[in-house]
């Protein structure tokens, strides 16, 4: 026999609540504990959720007004002993007033002490009849003793009878005790029992509990965990009471005549404050507060100055708490799979202590896993409820004394109690923590030989401490994973032994699927370990499926593949070892009579469930209860539900129901706090307190005792177990659910009901943790006049923002990032499906970027994915293909995001906006983030998105086939979107579009599996051909029902391959490979004609309205035929005899293109039915002669695409006129190509390349790069979708309008290398080093003006007041005005190298390194003077007066006027090398200088005055080409290197310093001086270490406010970044080097409080053409208009 504790014991150190027990004086703190309860105790609650991640219970035993209600001694003692256990922190609030409280009637007397009172009693002549009726004798207690009778309650009756009732028992009550205390006072006076043995008689329940709390216990109890408030009160009793406390004294002065050792209260008081808690303090260190109250004698303790002491109380209470629950917290955080092992073996650790019994199996087990050299799995096998899931976790808490020599790795899974039972997840969960272990175990052996043997896994990602237990991979590549891991982990060393319980319990039966993917035989250092029930053996073929399930055999037996060890049922006398064990340990025994009876009990069922059923049973018996048969259940079932009829009876039937249907239904289980919350939150439950006359105010709540005392009956059956991080209560087994769900769930509605109020409860629409919501009454009269029946609802209206209590992450004014609200994550999802609210579960969850960021927070990023992809209840869904994106775009930002969660908003924002046209769904979603962003105060908003690089897929899809190797042989969709696939070893698998998984087709005939040859597809229709030569046809808008396609006349026509078919109506048209006729199926009669061609049909084209049938063939021939009458119409043929591959009907104009397999077309008149057809025109294609591949035409935009391997064409349908050409790049050929939705681009595949390359039709450039996950095979256009199909078979799907919008978004041909913005932010210029110049557009976020010039574009230059853009090409100045678009001014022979603007816009400078530099005017190019010194790095003053420049390590100043140098820094301070300098605009008449010796100086130029500031110490030094001051001279950027941004704090004359996580590529100091923007790229230290997408680390765009260097936010940026400019109005601009650009503004509530956010906005007519080619395009002068010489 085995002691192993309760199973709801739980050490504070790992505990997620604070668990409060508020001992008082019932009658004296009724204002204190109500005042505590409203507002202390919630708003404590509160604080500790967000701050800390902790619960908050306080248990009351007096909360109750119904003293009847209140808990006994005995359950008092064990609410302190669990608050003491299982509280994070303080444990005890104790109220200590001016009134002692009245003692208690002992529930229990020992028979001997009972018999002393009653001798003493009868001696002394007091009357005993009252105490022997209240007192019966019961040999059942442990020492047998006499207990108090239980009080019995009267059904429902009028409220004056019930309270008259109450009150005579009140009095009845109140004169035993003082019966009681006189023959105790009589025993001591005559020294037969001792006066400390005397006291206890005496005690109150406050005194009761203190001591019981805080006498003889250890110092760690009660330092920091106790606290007590002392209020002494003089002069509180009024004259009322003096003359009641003298009536008291006169009764009583015969009494003390004789009983002179009978304690007062203000005696057992004063004990209490002045000698107990004082003593406690001095040993343990006590917190003890006490105040003292000083009354008006007159008046006594009135109402006010309670409600005084009540408030400051309230204050000291909070404050005290607070204090010491945050010092005492020890809460850790760990994510991903350490979190999960952790939680599996703390699972497992109590599960292990149900382990009463010693089983015989165990040696068995231990005799497996001691065996060496065995590589069969063990299965345990057994009847319902025989213990397998406890042996096992008992077994694996041994495994590693039982194996000395070596040092095991034992990882348990138990299916039953897992939150997701999916294979998915426990495969995942399986590789996460096996790669963990042994990773964790290396690294603490240091052993670099282990940590080798990872390199045998191929994904190392799946070593990350922080990965997710489900992953992004699919299902067969999970079980690649685990058997590789299962091959390379274990050693002899450190074997591995797997034990995983309850595989026939999953979901759809999969355990079968779970048992495949292990190797068999098993490696040779890994043991597995099974349960599998003995009714469920099913699952044992999929470890030998060529025999069935085998007899149990003896260990070592391997006939079957695995051995088997059967668990019956535990001997009877075990049974009741264990039962006598249980009641002892509970002070209980039975009686012999009962005895004989719970031997017969445990004979008919012998398992140790029962037994524990049954001990809850007989400790309710006494000695004289009348046992019989009858009274004992036969059965788990049967007895779990007596056990429920003794708790309604004992605490009501809508209270037990509502809790144990919450416990039932609930995902992962409920904590003790939101059990309590949702039972508060039931109108049912709550009815029971209306009628018992509780207050109905809007603050009612469920009393956290009646909670509290039902736990405590159901804590042997619940284990406390953590989920995510919170101790949740579960059923310690699966049978309670059952019982449940027959006796309290029943209907569909019911259950729909609890999962509703769950679902509100999590969601937050329900209050939680404060009161519940707003309780109605009506009262209703009822059949009887005298009694209204009473009607309650609950107002369930949603609450506000502000009232939610349940957020997805917590924020904390304490941390920077709040902590994620896992009981919501884990939970609300589940409920809303389960109660059919797919709306909400839809929008409020999987496209909601709130619960997006908990889940990637909390490391359950996989999770979402999954989620997302989930096809379960999609029927009911909305959004299917919003989903997939979102799903797509989170999973190719995996590793970043696991990396980096807080990035996940500025990734999804930039990811969504370019696709918000093709997907308006998705819109709430990135409004939701800039609410989020709004909310929080600062941020980095996207104003412009700038062209995506590659476009998400909606799905990837995979079929999970056991054949590794098979590839596809033939593919075919339809415009229906349904994919068909035939595998060369004649699988055929089915894709019916988006949100739908691959499937196979399973067709059979005279019962044998047909195996498929080809496929094709033509309209809705399908056709399959089989390897035994049947033609199968399937039309996909109909059911699933194939027709046999068959020749009646001769089989031998049909033999050959079908080459293809087009379907009309109910008519298809087929032709043969190798053959001269066309074969008609007619569907509604199933009849099958022939056509007759001259030669080998290649291509066929139908009208429209079926009546004529045009047959292509191979000698360059098209037959003409009337499908009505069957009769030949006529025929032609091109000139070069080539054989036709496809032929276009233009019915409109009646005319035919045939393109014949060189790619030349031939057009033919077809208008006449009479005469042959008559040629219009033939264009032949020059150079080489290849084969086309494919064709793609599209009649809406008349494009015809021709692809061949060396080449696109495309052609314009209209004049059937060559358009264009694109040829293959050097050294690839194409394979395939198609046209784009709407015809700006065509997608095309080339050989041996991993990506669908996309073209801009119009600049004949690659724009896009599909990404795919295995080589491309064929590319297809279904319904809206683009699917490639690769050679594996695996699907790639795209939405075309995705591809469209990605395609056409706006950016220049090359990398931007000059960006100018306009003073208002609205308008900025782009050059790319090309002939043009673009004017874009932030409202429309378009270009919409080009600037041509004859040359590239060199340097731009804007005007201060935005009239005149300056540009140099080729050597030419260019002046442009901006509205207009005139180029008023070319000015050559400049020999320019640079352009400036004066700040006043009047003059131009051109600056040159060869020749004379010129300053001349804007307005008409006259020059005003010329300035001969070449000045590098040249600047114009503020007030336009002079040019500044460097020149042989001085500082010049040459004037603007005359050109000649007026100021030199070097006739102030010769000795000083000048590297850098910069103008200030508020200071026009002050230059900041950088010296190469790190002086800092300030020079005054038209005085030539100098003020040195600073000097950079010898580690500090400034990057000339990174110095930018702005502009009122309070910051300095010096230097962007060591991966940090170096500042210098010029106001306050101090370095700064921000370090970036990465070398810096691009920084930009505000000229505000409030911000500094800067690019940086993310090294190996701040990404996971193994990552594999390191390479591909992106870019990252961070601002920070300088003033206080916080970080106001980030962006991670797609693309390479070539230029970075941030302007006034607080946005961002960023260049990239493939033409976009990225506009970002910065939200900072502490600067402006706005955010400015545009998105490209939805043009109407909209034209099919590059959005480049709606800008106006403005041309220069032909000519200089002036020439320098």
């Amino acid at each position: 026999m085995r002691s192993r504790g309760q199973q709801m014991d739980r050490s504070p150190s790992n505990s997620t609540c604070v668990k409060l027990y508020l001992c008082s004086n019932p009658e004296d703190s009724m204002v204190e504990r109500r005042a505590l309860r409203e507002s202390v105790f919630p708003q404590l609650r509160e604080h500790c959720r967000k701050s800390l991640g902790l619960d908050v219970r306080v248990i009351d035993p007096f909360e109750s007004s119904d003293p009847s209600h209140w808990p006994d001694e005995s359950t008092r003692r064990q609410l302190i002993k669990e608050c003491r256990k299982s509280s994070a922190g303080p444990f005890l609030l104790a109220l200590v007033g001016h009134q002692y409280g009245a003692a208690s009637l002992p529930a229990q007397v020992k028979v001997s002490e009972y018999q002393l009172l009653l001798q003493e009693s009868q001696r002394a002549g007091v009357s005993t009849k009252e105490l022997e009726r209240e007192y019966q004798r019961d040999e059942n207690t442990i020492p047998p003793s006499y207990c108090l009778r239980p009080r019995h309650t009267c059904g429902p009756q009028q409220a004056e009878v019930k309270e008259e009732e109450e009150r005579r028992m009140k009095m009845e009550k109140e004169e035993l005790r003082k019966q009681l205390q006189t023959t105790v006072g009589l025993c001591v006076h005559e020294g037969v029992l001792s006066p400390k043995r005397a006291h206890s008689y005496y005690r109150s329940a406050l005194d009761v509990d203190l001591r019981f709390a805080l006498d003889y216990r250890p110092r760690n109890d009660i330092i920091r965990r106790c606290l007590v408030y002392v209020h002494r009160v003089s002069d509180a009793k009024v004259e009322t009471e003096k003359r009641q406390r003298k009536s008291q004294l006169e009764q009583s002065e015969a009494a003390a005549v004789i009983l002179p050792l009978t304690p007062t209260d203000s005696q057992l008081l004063s004990e209490l404050c002045d000698d107990f808690l004082p003593g406690l303090i001095a040993s343990s260190q006590l917190l003890v507060y006490t105040t003292d109250t000083q009354c008006d004698c007159r008046y006594g303790y009135t109402t006010a100055r309670r409600r005084g002491y009540a408030e400051s109380l309230c204050q000291q209470v909070y404050s005290d708490l607070v204090g010491l629950i945050d010092s005492s917290s020890t809460l850790e955080g760990c994510e991903g799979s350490q979190l999960w092992a952790r939680e599996q073996e703390e699972l497992c650790d109590t599960l292990s202590r149900l382990y009463d019994v010693i089983r015989l199996e165990e040696a068995k087990v231990r005799a497996f896993v001691e065996q060496s050299g065995q590589q069969c799995p063990l299965v345990v096998t057994g009847g319902p409820c025989t213990g397998k899931t406890v042996l096992l976790a008992h077994c694996a808490q041994q495994i590693k004394s039982w194996l000395p020599d070596c040092d095991p790795v034992v990882i348990t899974y138990f299916c039953k109690l897992s939150i997701n039972p999916s294979p998915r997840h426990l495969l995942s969960s399986l590789c996460c923590q096996i790669g963990v272990r042994y990773r964790s175990e290396s690294s603490s052996e240091q052993n670099p030989s282990k940590m080798d043997d990872l390199s045998c896994v191929t994904d190392l990602r799946d070593f990350k401490s922080n990965c997710s237990p489900t992953s992004n991979v699919c299902l067969s590549e999970l079980k690649d994973r685990l058997s590789s891991l299962l091959t390379c982990m274990p050693s002899t060393k450190q074997p591995l032994v797997l034990i995983l319980d309850g595989l026939d319990h999953m979901e759809k039966d999969l355990g079968p699927h779970i048992l495949e993917s292990l190797p068999s035989p098993l490696p040779p250092n890994v043991k597995l370990i099974l349960t599998v029930s003995s009714n469920r053996q099913r699952v044992l073929q999929a470890i030998n499926p060529r025999r069935s399930p085998p007899q149990c055999v003896s260990v070592g037996s391997e006939e079957s593949g695995y051995l088997c060890v059967e668990l019956a049922s535990v001997d009877r006398k075990q049974c009741a070892k264990m039962l006598a064990s249980l009641l002892s340990s509970s002070g209980r025994r039975v009686t012999s009579g009962q005895q004989a009876l719970v031997n017969q009990a445990l004979t008919s069922c012998r398992l140790t469930l029962y037994a524990r059923l049954l001990h809850l049973h007989a400790s309710l018996w006494h000695s004289d209860s009348d046992v019989t048969e009858s009274s004992l259940s036969a059965g788990v079932h049967s007895s779990i539900s007596a056990l429920f009829d003794h708790l309604e009876q004992k605490h009501g039937s809508s209270i037990v129901a509502r809790a144990v249907s919450y416990l039932t239904l609930s995902r992962a289980g409920l904590t003790e706090v939101e059990l309590a919350d949702l039972l508060s939150a039931d109108h049912k439950v709550l009815a029971k307190y209306v009628q018992q006359h509780e207050s109905t105010s809007s603050n009612m709540r469920v009393p956290q005792i009646d909670v509290e005392t039902l736990l405590l009956d159901l804590r042997r059956f619940l284990i406390r177990r953590t989920v995510a991080g919170s101790h949740v209560l579960f059923w310690v087994s699966r049978h309670f659910k059952l019982v449940v769900a027959k006796r309290c769930l029943g209907t569909r509605e019911v259950r729909r009901e609890i999962h509703s109020a769950m679902a509100d409860y999590f969601s937050g629409r329900l209050a939680c943790g404060g009161s519940a919501k707003p309780l109605l009454e009506k009262q209703k009269p009822g059949p009887n006049t005298d009694i209204e029946h009473m009607e309650l609802c609950i107002d369930r209206g949603p609450l506000s923002v502000e009232a939610n209590s349940q957020p997805f992450v917590f924020s904390s004014s304490f941390k920077e990032v709040g902590r994620v609200n896992l009981r919501k994550v884990f939970e609300l999802p589940y409920h809303l499906q389960q109660s059919d609210q797919f709306e909400e579960l839809e929008h409020g969850l999987l496209m909601s970027s709130r619960f997006h960021q908990a889940m990637v927070r909390a490391g359950l990023l996989g999770d979402l994915v999954a989620m997302l992809k989930s096809e379960e209840g999609s029927s009911h869904f909305c959004f299917p293909r919003e989903r997939a994106l979102l799903a797509s775009i989170l999973k190719s930002c995996a590793c970043l995001l696991q990396s980096s969660p807080l990035h996940l908003p500025s990734v999804m924002e930039t990811s969504l906006l370019p696709f918000l046209e093709v997907f308006p769904g998705l819109q709430d979603y990135t409004r939701e983030i800039r609410q989020e962003r709004r909310r929080r105060g600062s941020g980095l908003a996207v104003s412009l998105c700038p062209a995506p690089l590659s476009v998400p897929s909606i799905q990837c899809l995979a079929f999970d086939a056991k054949s590794k190797d098979a590839s596809v042989r033939e593919v075919a969709g339809t415009e229906f979107g349904v994919v068909a696939e035939i595998m060369d070893d004649g699988a055929a698998l089915i894709w019916k579009g988006s949100g739908c998984d691959v499937v196979k087709l399973l067709l059979s005939c005279e019962q044998k599996e047909l195996t498929f040859a080809g496929v094709k597809s033509s309209g809705h229709f399908l056709l399959f051909s089989t390897q035994c030569d049947k033609l199968l046809l399937w039309d996909v808008t109909g059911p699933e029902t194939f027709l046999q396609v068959k020749d009646q006349e001769s089989s031998q026509k049909t033999a050959n391959k079908v080459e293809g078919f087009v379907a009309h109506q109910e008519r298809v048209f087929m032709w043969w490979k190798g053959e001269s006729f066309v074969s008609v199926f007619d569907v509604s009669n199933e009849t099958l004609t022939h056509f007759q061609c001259q030669s080998c049909v290649t291509c066929l084209v139908c009208s429209s309205n079926g009546f004529y049938m045009y047959c292509g063939q191979e000698e360059g021939t098209v037959s003409i035929f009337d499908t009505n009458t069957g009769s030949f119409l006529g025929t032609c043929s091109n000139s070069n005899h080539n054989a036709v591959t496809s032929m276009i009907l233009c019915e409109d104009r009646w005319e035919m293109a045939c393109v014949d397999r060189t790619g030349s077309v031939s057009l033919w008149d077809v208008a006449s039915k009479i005469n042959p057809p008559r040629l219009v025109t033939e264009s032949f294609i020059g150079g080489e002669s290849n084969d086309i591949l494919n064709i793609d035409y599209s009649h809406k935009i008349g494009t015809l695409l021709v692809c061949q391997s060396h080449q696109v064409a495309l052609w314009d349908t209209c004049d059937w006129e060559l358009w264009d050409q694109f040829l293959a790049p050097r050294g690839r050929a194409f394979t395939q190509a198609v046209l784009s939705q709407d015809g700006h681009l065509f997608l095309a595949l080339l050989d041996a390349c991993p990506f669908v390359l996309v073209w801009m039709i119009s600049t004949g450039e690659c724009v896009l790069s599909l990404e795919t996950n295995r080589q491309p095979r064929t590319l297809l256009k279904v319904a809206s979708d683009v699917v490639c199909v690769a050679h594996d078979g695996c699907l790639t799907v795209w939405d075309s309008g995705a591809i469209d919008a990605a395609g056409t978004a706006p950016k220049m041909g090359r990398g931007v290398k000059e960006l100018v913005v306009e003073r208002t932010g609205e308008r900025f210029y782009t050059s790319d080093g090309s002939e043009t110049v673009w004017r874009w557009r932030l409202e429309t976020g378009l270009p919409h003006a080009n600037f041509l010039h004859d040359g590239p574009v060199e340097k731009l230059c804007l005007s201060p007041d935005n009239i005149h853009l300056v540009t140099l090409s080729a050597g030419e100045i260019y002046v442009w005005q901006t509205e207009s678009g005139q180029n008023t001014l070319r000015m050559s022979g400049s020999r320019a190298t640079d352009v400036l603007i004066t700040p006043n816009s009047n003059f131009g400078i051109s600056i040159s390194d060869r020749g004379l530099s010129r300053v001349w005017k804007l307005a008409h190019g006259s020059i005003v003077c010329r300035i001969h010194p070449y000045l590098s790095d040249a600047k114009v003053s503020p007030a336009s007066t002079f040019l500044i420049g460097r020149r042989r390590g001085d500082l010049l100043a040459a004037s603007l006027w005359s050109g000649s140098i007026s100021k030199r820094f070097s006739s102030a301070e010769s000795s000083e090398h000048v590297v850098a300098f910069h103008t200030l605009s508020e200071h026009p008449d002050f230059v900041v200088v950088m010296a190469a010796s790190g002086s800092v100086y300030t020079w005054k130029v038209a005085e030539e005055t100098l003020c040195k500031h600073f000097q950079l110490p010898y580690r500090f030094h400034c990057q000339p080409e990174d110095f930018q001051v702005s502009s009122d001279g309070s910051y300095a950027l010096l230097s962007t290197d060591n991966e940090a941004i170096n500042l210098l704090d010029l106001s306050q004359v101090r370095l700064c310093s921000f370090k970036a996580e990465g070398p810096v590529i691009k920084a930009y100091l505000d000229t505000t001086g409030r911000y500094a923007a800067y690019i940086y790229r993310p090294t190996a230290a701040t990404l996971e270490k193994n990552c594999v997408c390191y390479l591909q680390a992106r870019a990252v765009l961070t601002v920070v406010r300088l003033a206080d260097g916080e970080r106001i936010g980030s962006v991670c940026l797609a693309k390479n970044p070539l230029t970075l400019v941030v302007c006034e109005q607080q946005r961002a601009f960023v260049g990239f080097e493939d033409g976009s650009v990225g506009v970002y503004s910065i939200l900072d509530v502490t600067i402006n409080g706005e955010e400015s956010v545009r998105c490209r906005e939805n043009l109407s007519g909209r034209l099919k053409r590059c959005p480049f080619d709606r800008a106006f395009s403005w041309l220069p002068q032909a000519t200089p208009n002036i020439t320098w010489p």
